[in-house]
Protein backbone atom coordinates (compact mmCIF):
# COMPACT_ATOMS: atom_id res chain seq x y z
CA UNK A 1 0.00 0.00 0.00
CA UNK A 2 1.49 3.56 -0.69
CA UNK A 3 0.70 6.42 1.48
CA UNK A 4 1.18 10.29 1.39
CA UNK A 5 2.77 11.27 4.71
CA UNK A 6 0.80 13.14 7.47
CA UNK A 7 1.09 17.44 7.43
CA UNK A 8 0.21 17.45 3.58
CA UNK A 9 -3.30 18.64 2.38
CA UNK A 10 -4.29 19.30 -1.22
CA UNK A 11 -6.21 22.50 -1.58
CA UNK A 12 -7.88 23.86 -4.45
CA UNK A 13 -7.29 27.69 -5.36
CA UNK A 14 -9.07 28.50 -8.69
CA UNK A 15 -8.46 26.41 -11.21
CA UNK A 16 -4.78 25.31 -9.20
CA UNK A 17 -4.55 22.47 -7.19
CA UNK A 18 -1.55 22.90 -4.43
CA UNK A 19 0.21 20.53 -2.11
CA UNK A 20 1.45 22.44 0.82
CA UNK A 21 3.16 21.49 4.26
CA UNK A 22 1.38 21.77 7.59
CA UNK A 23 1.81 20.94 11.53
CA UNK A 24 5.73 19.90 11.80
CA UNK A 25 6.22 18.51 8.09
CA UNK A 26 6.48 22.02 7.43
CA UNK A 27 9.96 21.91 9.06
CA UNK A 28 10.76 19.08 6.69
CA UNK A 29 9.61 20.67 3.09
CA UNK A 30 9.88 23.83 2.52
CA UNK A 31 7.44 24.87 -0.86
CA UNK A 32 4.46 24.32 -2.71
CA UNK A 33 3.88 21.35 -4.68
CA UNK A 34 1.29 22.59 -8.27
CA UNK A 35 -0.57 19.80 -9.16
CA UNK A 36 -2.94 19.61 -12.72
CA UNK A 37 -6.60 17.85 -12.37
CA UNK A 38 -5.29 14.29 -13.20
CA UNK A 39 -1.98 14.81 -10.46
CA UNK A 40 -4.53 15.60 -8.17
CA UNK A 41 -7.23 12.78 -8.27
CA UNK A 42 -3.66 10.77 -8.22
CA UNK A 43 -2.54 12.68 -4.62
CA UNK A 44 -6.49 12.06 -3.51
CA UNK A 45 -6.14 8.25 -3.61
CA UNK A 46 -3.04 7.80 -2.41
CA UNK A 47 -3.73 10.23 0.59
CA UNK A 48 -6.56 7.27 1.75
CA UNK A 49 -3.62 4.80 1.03
CA UNK A 50 -3.94 2.35 -1.81
CA UNK A 51 -2.15 -0.16 -4.17
CA UNK A 52 -0.16 0.74 -7.65
CA UNK A 53 -2.64 -1.73 -8.59
CA UNK A 54 -5.93 -0.14 -7.47
CA UNK A 55 -4.68 3.08 -8.54
CA UNK A 56 -4.33 2.85 -11.99
CA UNK A 57 -7.75 0.73 -11.95
CA UNK A 58 -9.18 4.34 -10.31
CA UNK A 59 -7.51 5.99 -12.88
CA UNK A 60 -8.89 4.16 -15.98
CA UNK A 61 -12.36 4.43 -14.57
CA UNK A 62 -12.29 8.24 -14.46
CA UNK A 63 -10.50 9.02 -17.73
CA UNK A 64 -9.85 7.85 -21.34
CA UNK A 65 -6.66 6.19 -21.13
CA UNK A 66 -5.91 2.61 -21.57
CA UNK A 67 -4.53 0.56 -18.76
CA UNK A 68 -1.10 0.71 -20.04
CA UNK A 69 -1.18 4.35 -20.33
CA UNK A 70 -2.44 4.77 -16.73
CA UNK A 71 0.25 2.43 -15.32
CA UNK A 72 3.28 4.47 -16.78
CA UNK A 73 1.44 7.74 -15.63
CA UNK A 74 0.78 6.14 -11.88
CA UNK A 75 4.95 4.92 -11.71
CA UNK A 76 5.94 8.26 -13.00
CA UNK A 77 3.80 10.17 -10.68
CA UNK A 78 4.70 7.85 -7.28
CA UNK A 79 8.38 8.03 -8.43
CA UNK A 80 7.94 11.68 -8.68
CA UNK A 81 6.72 11.59 -4.46
CA UNK A 82 9.30 9.12 -3.62
CA UNK A 83 11.86 11.78 -4.49
CA UNK A 84 10.34 14.35 -3.08
CA UNK A 85 10.23 11.97 0.09
CA UNK A 86 6.29 12.53 0.09
CA UNK A 87 5.17 8.53 0.91
CA UNK A 88 5.34 6.94 4.08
Amino acid sequence: MIRIKDGFVLRKVADNYLVVAVGGAVKDFNGIINLNETGAFLWEILAKGATEEETVKKLTEEYDVTEETAKADVAKFIEKLKSANLLK
